[in-house]
């Protein structure tokens, strides 16, 4: 009886562990700088979301072209993602530590994928933009569904109805006309910035998908992802930037223009990041469809925007196949 009463009292104890480990607050609510959103009503919820999602990504967007069109980072834009990389770790590890949250590092090779896809996903990114219009790269950025419903079928075995699939191939053909568009009046395009951005929506696609993964099988916070994620990526390129000779040069070149490139780049960081966690509010309080709607409206404003601030060639196009 005794053996039997231990062995069920594990049992108990395990099972209360994982209870405790699922409904956990940071599992279940949403914080974000220290402020749990889950308490809020819906409708403040939403609007606090979208108010945030806007002003920040209109911020980040804003930006990182300005951070390019004032100097030539073509060749010290992995640099920038680096810095990137810094302040989100720091950040998502500040607030894991305020909310008293203790790090798991039992699964280091999927945070490992996890952090390689980011690095991608971000950095070519980054990189595109040298050589490629801005508007261009964020309709490319705008059709991050087709890589993800992709990537859902390979990594998950998800399966789309006929109108998700319609929507993709529409958002192809819409894509294809902008690009032609951009081609024939745009001087800043190349078929390397194409490239470079379709490598960050091959990342993007198969990064949401892992992550998904990750926090359905393992119950894992979007705070722990977001820091392994970071965290290793930052030291991934900078071991990068290291052996290739690169870092001293783009360190130098990044003190001699600090406010284009540490000041711009900090607050860049700091709108990416809380950005980010706008975002997932939204989704958590009304859905993924409700929160992609919102973000791929706040790119066509920030399209706007970009021919507003910055002097570019604007053909009226643009504004078909914006609409």
């Amino acid at each position: 009886m005794q053996r039997h009463s231990s062995k069920m009292t594990k049992a108990e104890v395990a099972e209360q562990v994982a209870v405790e480990l699922i409904s956990s607050p940071m599992n279940n609510d949403i914080y974000i700088c220290g402020f749990n959103m889950s308490s809020l009503a819906p409708k403040w919820k939403f609007s606090i979301s979208v108010a945030g999602i806007f002003i920040l990504y209109i911020c980040f967007g804003a930006l990182q072209e300005a951070i390019f069109s004032a100097n030539d980072l073509r060749s010290y834009s992995p640099f920038l993602t680096l810095y990137q990389f810094g302040i989100y770790s720091i950040l998502s590890l500040f607030e894991l530590r305020a909310q008293g949250y203790l790090l798991f590092n039992s699964w280091t090779h999927l945070y490992a994928v996890v952090a390689v896809l980011t690095l991608g996903s971000i950095a070519f990114s980054n990189a595109s933009v040298g050589f490629l219009n801005y508007p261009t790269q964020v309709i490319f950025k705008c059709c991050k569904m087709i890589p993800v419903l992709l990537g859902g079928v390979i990594i998950q075995g998800k399966r789309y109805s006929i109108y998700e699939v319609t929507a993709v191939l529409l958002m192809t053909l819409g894509l294809i006309c902008f690009t032609l568009v951009d081609v024939s009046i745009q001087p800043k395009f190349t078929l390397f910035g194409v490239f470079l951005v379709s490598l960050a929506l091959c990342c993007d696609g198969a990064l949401g998908n892992c992550q998904e993964v990750i926090m359905k099988k393992y119950v894992r916070s979007n705070t722990e992802i977001l820091f392994y994620s970071y965290s290793v990526g930052f030291c991934l390129l900078a071991t990068v930037l290291t052996i290739s000779g690169n870092l001293l040069p783009s360190f130098y070149f990044f003190n001699d223009h600090a406010l284009q490139t540490y000041g711009y780049g900090f607050i860049f960081s700091l709108s990416g990041y809380f950005g980010v966690q706008f975002v997932l509010c939204l989704v958590h309080s009304h859905g993924a469809l409700t929160a992609v709607t919102v973000t791929t409206f706040r790119k066509a404003v920030s399209i706007t925007l970009s021919f507003i601030m910055f002097e570019k060639p604007f053909s009226q196009g643009f504004s078909v196949f914006i609409t």
